[in-house]
């Protein structure tokens, strides 16, 4: 079951240009040091989204976080980096511009680094919920009705392609 398309949150330093409007371009982006990863915690996105970041720029990297698990720790240390630097955290935002707009739990915002939206959402992640037909239909219909209070289908939706999928 697709429970919809996710993006990451995007920390820019509050001087940076972008900062003032509030949303940061693709191009824009690409040109900073980005922190986000390591790979090895979700190589499909992290893969998925250095292409998408190629794209504006050939010679894109990313940069590992210096402290995995603590995302204030590393905001602090990209807001004194010698050159403009930008966290993204992983997929956690949905994708949509709607009311109601639903966040995974973050980290204080900090006077040094702000939230911006990446314009047209070119970063995103299918979250999928997937599940063995050997469970108990109990258990099954608790992850469904789970789910669903997540992200509910439209009609349209349900059952229209197979989503990939990454583990929640």
């Amino acid at each position: 079951m697709s429970l919809g398309e996710f993006q990451p949150d995007v920390w820019i330093p509050a001087a940076h240009p972008a900062a003032r409007h509030g949303t940061i371009s693709l191009d824009e982006l690409g040109r900073m040091d980005v922190i986000h990863g390591p790979r090895r915690a979700e190589p499909g996105i992290y893969d998925a989204w250095t292409r998408v970041l190629r794209a504006v720029n050939p010679s894109f990297e990313f940069t590992d976080p210096p402290l995995r698990h603590s995302l204030s720790m590393t905001l602090a240390l990209a807001a004194v980096a010698d050159r403009p630097t930008a966290v993204l955290t992983g997929p956690g935002v949905i994708a949509e511009n709607q009311p109601g707009l639903i966040r995974l739990p973050r980290a204080m915002v900090t006077h040094d680094m702000v939230l911006a939206g990446l314009e047209h959402h070119p970063l995103t992640a299918t979250a999928a919920v997937v599940w063995n037909s050997d469970l108990p239909r109990p258990l099954q219909q608790i992850l469904f009705d789970a789910a669903d209070r997540v992200a509910p289908l439209a009609p349209a939706q349900a059952g229209e392609h197979e989503p990939a999928a990454i583990g929640l």
